[in-house]
Formats: structure tokens, sequence, C-alpha cells
């Protein structure tokens, strides 16, 4: 049968009036469709108005402009109380003997229903979809033990992500732990302008095009561009050969160095704004560059260059700045075995990307399965 989303949910308005939530329990949403930690400066903001996403309760942002063409919202499947921005719509399924609030949420999942909130999106300054849109919805809704028998596949699907994931965590902490044994010894810290000599070679051949072209994004890798370069000069731009790297000096707004090294069998071009460097050819006997760019991705790397940039429109961490930055190097067969140890770490890291966009993927498959299943018995 068919129903307007109306029929079978309802907003839920419970604030943290009584303070009783802290900021431990203020959550985001990225727009993976997940909880995540709020990135928002919180000093001196009160969270009385804020909203509780209690258990089995959703929560999304009405605003779809400029967000990847996806709408964020997420699912509370914890046994925990979040709470999140007063601006944030949070609600619940309040007919379960019609509805699963999981089979709800893989009916989120699906890129239709991402596109079908951003068509349907109205404003000027900012586009939203806004409670009204989503209570107008018709879904095709099959018996309530068909929804849960395609829950029982998606969750299994889930579970076995999430232990794939945990083990990721364990490599995760063996990596830093090795790191933070390294740092206790003063004697190892070495300054990274001995081993390191800025690559300034440009693509004045033009023998890299367009399909070369790369950013780098905050996780700290290349990425396909996104800016229009269909007439840009690409002979300027530099020349990334495998295991240099490159990074946007400016670190203002971000509390991070967009870095990252290229680790693809073919050199890559960036813009000219950014910096490049390269291990010194003679020095790869005493530093790894993976050994590097694991000790890059470290947290407190970000802090010590948030520490030192410097200006006064834009925040820049100079090469001057880098050269300076110390790091422990310990002997090379070290450095090789943590540098192996976080490249499995890495690899891992996107297996485990790859399946969760397989369980996204497979969400609308398993909806109109079901939904095929329920008129096949009809």
């Amino acid at each position: 049968m068919k129903y307007k989303l109306l029929r079978l949910i309802e907003p839920i308005d419970d604030r943290n009036s009584d303070e009783e939530y802290s900021l431990s329990d203020v959550k985001g949403i990225s727009i993976q469709k997940v909880f995540i930690e709020t990135k928002a400066k919180m000093d001196g903001v009160s969270l009385k108005p804020y909203k509780l996403v209690k258990p089995d309760s959703f929560a999304y942002v009405t605003v779809t402009s400029r967000n990847g063409e996806k709408i964020t919202l997420a699912y509370n499947d914890t046994e925990d109380t979040y709470i999140v921005s007063s601006s944030y719509i949070v609600f619940k399924v309040k007919e379960p003997e019609l509805l699963s609030s999981e089979f709800l949420f893989m009916y989120f999942n699906r890129p239709g229903f991402d596109r079908f909130a951003r068509y349907n999106s109205w404003g000027s300054a900012r586009e939203t979809f806004s409670w009204d849109d989503m209570c107008d919805i018709e879904i095709d809704l099959p018996p309530l033990y068909i929804q849960e028998k395609y829950v029982a596949i998606y969750k299994a699907m889930l579970a076995n992500q999430k232990a794939y994931e945990n083990g990721l965590e364990d490599l995760k902490l063996t990596c830093d732990g090795y790191f933070d044994k390294l740092k206790k010894d003063r004697s190892l810290y070495k300054k990274l302008g001995n081993f390191i000599e800025k690559n300034e070679l440009r693509n004045i051949d033009k023998k890299l095009n367009k399909e070369h072209v790369r950013g780098i994004s905050n996780k700290k890798e290349f990425i396909l561009t996104k800016a229009d370069i269909s007439k840009t000069d690409l002979s300027k731009f530099l020349v990334i050969p495998e295991n240099f790297f490159a990074y946007n000096s400016r670190t203002d707004g971000r509390d991070m160095l967009v870095l990252a090294i290229n680790k693809l069998d073919e050199p890559v071009i960036v813009t000219w704004n950014y910096n490049s460097f390269n291990i010194i050819d003679n020095k790869l006997k005493e530093l790894n560059p993976d050994f590097l760019f694991a000790f890059f991705k470290r947290a407190e790397f970000d802090r010590l260059v948030r520490f030192m940039s410097w200006g006064s429109s834009q925040e820049l961490f100079s090469w001057d700045s880098l050269c300076d930055v110390k790091i422990p190097v310990p002997n090379i067969e070290i450095q090789n075995s943590i540098a192996q140890l976080y490249n499995v770490y890495l690899e891992r890291k996107q297996i485990n990307e790859r399946l969760k966009q397989q369980i996204k993927d497979i969400c609308p498959i398993l909806i109109a399965g079901a939904i095929k299943e329920a008129n096949a018995n009809a």
C-alpha cells in the first residue's frame, strides 16, 4: 500500500532544558547520513535549547544547497540519547505496526531520495527541504514482516562492515602507539629541512592534461578537481611525481594542513598556488616517504601547523616553517615497519569505504525487492 509519510511519522521537540546532556552528547550529521562529533565552536553556547535525539529517532537538516547534492539526515540506532542544534528537525515513526524505522532509514539512504529532496528544495539564498515537504512524500509500503526480512539483510551487511571497521581502529591505535613511543626520545628529533627539497617541476610541455589535474581534500588525499579548468593554462601547473608531496599553505578556517602524497603509478598536476616537495634523493635511505606521510596525518602535526601559521587576511604555513618542523627519525628499518603497517591501515580503510558504499548502493535494491515481494504476495 502507498502512504504519505504524514501518516507514519511525527516531529519531536524535546529540549535539553534541564541540561541533563552535556557537550559530549552534542552531535552533527554528515552527508554520509551518520551522526558525528560536532565541528561547531561551542565556547559559551547554551545547550538548553538543543533538541534531544532519543534512540529510534531521526534528525535532519532542512538546508540542502551546497551540500554535495545530498540531504543531511541520520538515524539514531544506538541506546544513547544525543543532542543536536535547535535548527535540526527531529522526528520518529508514529505507526511502528506499519513502518519499521530501519526500513525507513534504508529508504532515506537511497541516492534516489537525495535527488528527490534536492529537486523539491526551495529558496533563494538557501534552498531547503521543509518538514511539510518530508511529510508529503508518498512511500510504497510492504507489510511489516517483509520490511523486517529485508532490514535483517541490511543489518547483517552493516554488522560485517562494522566488525571490519573495528579491526581498522586496532591498526590505527598500533600505529599511534609507535609514534607516541618515538616522540618520547628527544635524541631522535631532526629538522625536516635536512631531508626535503622544494619541487618546482612544471607541466611546461603540457604532457599532462586535465585528466591529471588534482585537488587535495581535508582527508589528506588527492581528489579530482572541482574547479572549472576548461580555459586554464595547464603549463603553469606543478607536476607531482610518485612519492612527492603537495600542500596548500593556507590554514585559516581549516585547523589543519591540506596535504597529500602521490601514491599513483603516474604523476598528477596541481595548481601553482600549492607548494610541492620531495625527500632529497640521497636522504631516502634515512627517511621513508610513507613514514613521513604517516607523521603528517597525526592530529598533533595539524595543531603544530596551526600554531606556526601567520598572516593578517590569510594565515599561511610557509615553506620555511615546514622546514623548521622537528620530527622523530628512527633508523630506517623501524620507519619501514611503521610505514608498512600504516599502508595496510590505509588500504583497509579504502576497502571499508567501499564496503560502506556497497551497503548504500544495495539500499534501493532491498527496497525494490521488498516491494516486489509484497506485490507478488498480494
